[in-house]
């Protein structure tokens, strides 16, 4: 088995996610492979930007999951290990790379829902509260300047 270190991000924008669809009809996150001396945190605005457009700035590291599949190009099976970054955007134009069928940014509800694995609902969930515990604890910074 091939195995691969990901970066990604759960990119927001007010309160609503960025996510994609993928050619097997998965709605997913923006993520993909960290290359050579890449640093995740570097690997996964690049990878945003590189698969939907996005320019986004990271805030804080969400968490990392892992999930097995088979590759078709490759005939075997790949791991993918992913670290995940809470992300935030100015600007809802994207742009999807060739082999993403849909994509944009939806309500944070609509988008657990939409979610095609478990982990990455959990994953959006929990970025969420701790985004907008971030949003808020900078707003409170901001108003006492």
């Amino acid at each position: 088995m091939i195995v691969r270190r990901c970066a990604g991000g759960v990119v927001f924008y007010a309160n609503k996610v960025l996510m994609i669809k993928n050619d097997r009809a998965e709605w997913t996150l923006p993520k993909g492979k960290i290359y050579d001396k890449e640093l995740q945190y570097d690997s996964a605005v690049l990878r945003v930007k590189e698969e939907t457009g996005i320019d986004a700035s990271v805030i804080d590291v969400a968490g990392d999951t892992m999930y097995e599949f088979f590759s078709r190009s490759r005939q075997q099976r790949v791991c993918n290990a992913i670290m995940w970054y809470i992300m935030e955007t100015e600007n809802t134009q994207y742009i999807l790379k060739d082999e993403l069928v849909d994509g944009g940014f939806f309500k944070v509800k609509d988008a657990i829902d939409m979610l095609t694995h478990s982990k990455e609902k959990s994953l959006v969930e929990i970025s969420y509260k701790k985004y907008k515990e971030l949003k808020k604890q900078d707003a409170e910074s901001n108003a006492v300047l």
